[in-house]
């Protein structure tokens, strides 16, 4: 298995919406269900800073993932491009194995 990490900075007046459409049950995990060889998505909130949040999605492995963008390619887009202005910044902090 292996975890995708994405941290984000939310625009403060974004924030209820942004955790709609990150959330285990929002936009991006209903679109990412499609795929067998996904296994959830957990949403954190900093503790200090209320617009600091990390995403943290599960898969069988990167191949995996890949394959799901690449095949869905132009949805992916898409709602990466509705949801952009919710954050005022978004960085994939990198894809680590489950040990």
């Amino acid at each position: 298995m292996v975890q995708i990490i994405w941290e984000f900075s939310v625009h403060p007046k974004r924030v209820s919406e942004f955790e709609s459409v990150y959330g285990s049950t929002g936009d991006w995990a209903k679109f990412f269900q499609r795929s067998p060889r996904y296994h959830g998505t957990t949403l954190l909130r900093h503790t200090d800073h209320a617009n600091r949040f990390l995403t943290i999605d599960l898969w069988d492995d990167q191949a995996s993932f890949a394959a799901f963008k690449h095949q869905n390619e132009t949805e992916y887009t898409s709602l990466d491009l509705r949801c952009e202005e919710l954050a005022d910044n978004e960085e994939c902090i990198g894809t680590f194995v489950t040990l």
